[in-house]
């Protein structure tokens, strides 16, 4: 019993003790102790019939029956003494103990029992910082914010990048890829499991990477702007031209917080579940990152103002690996035949499509999805590797290196002989009346 509850067990009976002794009415016992005179007749006639032991709670050093065992307590510490749940945060722990270890403990209960074991959250509150926010849009699909970061997240030293998109209304991830560097594949892949699975958003908020923006576009003077000259766009840029998304970079990262805050969530609760799964190479993290895009989402994700959603369907006429892959123009020989990166591809015409017209300007279409197409006109050719055949020609033969040499009779031999050796015998004195006649004298 804590010193709190004696002192109001002692309370009571002393009010009570005088109640039944006839120095004070029920009315004052009642106001004495903030019951109502019901229950002060009730404590009365237990204390007359049981004695003062009446007042103790009959609870009192039992174990509430929804308490928490002492097997379970144990092993909750020695789970979160494993490596795999070591650096997971108190929260983030609990949702894995219900969904790997079928543990369910409320976080409050969880808390205590870890602080009392002596742990601390590695994910600590810091100081609050006021500042403006922006207000959420209200649709779903009207603004997604796409960005990368580096982080050891398979947990071996390495570093990898997290391509990232996240819905601005609901706070939903909508598309996960990690990937070696943040690169050009990395957001294409981004892209392709959004629209697959969620639809083309309307705009996407990104930084001024230069696969997003070009470096020159800053560069046009007013006077070019106002003529109409255009940069042209990024590769990323032409494929979002192509789905009718704009693209909006931002000044600071602070501008896109929401992704940002994105990240800091991630990076303390995927290392832990990569580690949890066994994951440890990059195709194995993408397949798993593909699933957990639903379960965070169904933790985190809010409801939008607006519940009418904006993502627009993609046409089922539209070929997505086509558009978000690297397009170069190249013009092609009478016989089919193109160059690119110092090698020759041959375009492959069947009776299906309409036959190219001679050295026309086409589209080489880049992708480790299907490797080098040519688009002319919306249709797609296939290619293949070509080797130009090699002219025959007669080799001369080499011609003997000589080293060439002077003879004796060369100036370089014999001009050193020419010039008389100049040796310094002049004392100091005449030296510096020799400088004092040349900078100090008159000149005529």
């Amino acid at each position: 019993m804590s010193k709190k509850q004696l002192n109001k067990c002692l309370k009571r009976h002393s009010v009570i003790t005088r109640l039944i002794d006839g120095y004070i009415t029920v009315k004052e016992a009642a106001e004495s102790l903030g019951l109502c005179e019901r229950q002060i007749l009730r404590l009365k006639k237990g204390v007359q019939n049981e004695g003062a032991s009446f007042l103790v709670h009959k609870n009192k050093g039992k174990k509430p029956q929804h308490a928490i065992s002492e097997q379970t307590a144990q092993t909750i510490i020695n789970l979160k003494k494993s490596d795999i749940y070591k650096s997971a945060n108190f929260l983030h722990f609990r949702e894995m103990l219900a969904e790997y270890e079928q543990i369910h403990i409320s976080y409050s209960a969880l808390y205590n029992l870890l602080k009392k074991a002596g742990f601390e959250s590695p994910k600590r509150r810091r100081r609050f910082k006021p500042h403006r926010s922006r207000k959420r849009r209200p649709q779903e699909g009207l603004l997604i914010q796409l960005d990368a970061t580096p982080f050891d997240w398979l947990g071996t030293g390495e570093m990898f990048s997290l391509h990232g998109a996240i819905d601005d209304a609901t706070g939903k991830i909508v598309s996960l890829y990690l990937a070696k560097y943040e690169c050009l594949h990395g957001y294409f892949e981004v892209m392709r499991f959004t629209l697959n699975n969620f639809g083309i958003p309307i705009s996407i908020y990104s930084d001024c990477h230069t696969i997003f923006k070009s470096p020159l576009q800053d560069k046009l003077s007013i006077e070019e702007q106002l003529a109409g000259k255009r940069v042209s766009p990024t590769q990323f840029g032409r494929a979002m031209e192509e789905l009718g998304i704009t693209i909006i970079t931002a000044r600071s990262p602070q501008a896109k917080g929401r992704v940002e805050r994105l990240w800091e969530t991630l990076q303390s609760r995927l290392p832990v579940e990569f580690k949890r799964n066994n994951i440890k190479t990059l195709d194995e993290a993408n397949a798993f990152l593909s699933k957990y895009i639903h379960k965070y989402n169904k933790v985190f994700a809010v409801a939008p103002e607006n519940s009418e959603c904006a993502f627009r369907p993609v046409p089922s006429n539209l070929c997505i690996d086509h558009i978000l892959c690297i397009v170069n123009k190249r013009t092609f020989d009478n016989g089919g035949i193109f160059s690119f990166y110092n090698k020759h591809f041959k375009i492959i015409q069947s009776k299906e499509l309409p036959p190219l017209p001679k050295s026309a300007c086409v589209d080489v279409l880049i992708s480790p999805r299907f490797g080098i197409k040519v688009s002319y006109k919306g249709a797609i050719y296939d290619t293949v590797p070509y080797i130009k055949p090699k002219k025959m020609q007669d080799k001369a033969p080499l011609k003997e290196k000589k080293v060439w040499s002077p003879p004796d009779s060369h100036y370089y031999k014999y001009g050193h002989r020419l010039v008389k050796k100049i040796a310094y015998t002049e004392s100091d004195q005449e030296i510096l009346m020799m400088l004092e006649k040349i900078f100090l004298s008159k000149m005529a």
